[in-house]
């Protein structure tokens, strides 16, 4: 992907691992389900999340305030394993509940403000696998790019890539399982 750093490790997770970090984290994690204003009516985001991170390091977007929740054991755990590839020491986390087919992300890049200019985004995906689309902001000719994020791995987003690049995880029309995201950054 040209004006992009992006990794991916499909198995960086045991899957007895990435099935016990699900059952925890959907047990234990401050679910919420956000509202956002789209052409003057107010929506519920087709997804549940929850903000972690070291105190004050709230987070913004879309119109919603995130204010960080504690960090607890099971993510310093997860957080510590990724900090090595990225060779970043995270200090929050996004964390996307995907209760089944119909929830979803639409197109965005992660370029907020309190992200800095060139966020490191360490991305941990377990339960269902489910497709990441990538498309370039700039250059319409490229092909859209698409991974396959199956459960307990990691993908890397660095360098330029918000600055070139978006990002979803689209509807899909199969009944499709649970699926958790968890997106590490930096907040300034």
């Amino acid at each position: 992907m040209p004006d992009a750093e992006v990794y991916h490790w499909p198995d960086f997770f045991t899957t007895e691992q990435s099935d016990m970090y699900l059952q925890e984290l959907i047990s234990t994690v401050a679910w919420r389900q956000e509202q956002i204003e789209i052409f003057g009516k107010q929506i519920l985001l087709p997804r549940l999340t929850a903000w972690y991170g070291d105190p004050g390091k709230s987070y913004s977007y879309s119109g919603i305030q995130n204010h960080p929740e504690p960090w607890t054991a099971t993510l310093l755990q997860i957080k510590r394993r990724v900090e090595v590839p990225a060779k970043v020491v995270f200090n929050s986390v996004l964390l996307n509940y995907y209760r089944h087919n119909q929830d979803s992300m639409g197109w965005h890049a992660d370029n907020e403000p309190e992200l800095g200019s060139n966020p490191v985004i360490a991305s941990v995906s377990l339960g269902q696998a489910r497709r990441f689309d990538f498309r370039h902001r700039i250059n319409k000719n490229l092909p859209k790019v698409s991974v396959l994020l199956a459960p307990g791995s990691l993908l890397l987003m660095q360098g330029t890539t918000q600055h070139f690049w978006q990002h979803q995880v689209p509807k899909v029309s199969a009944q499709s399982g649970v699926r958790l995201n968890l997106t590490f950054r930096i907040i300034a």
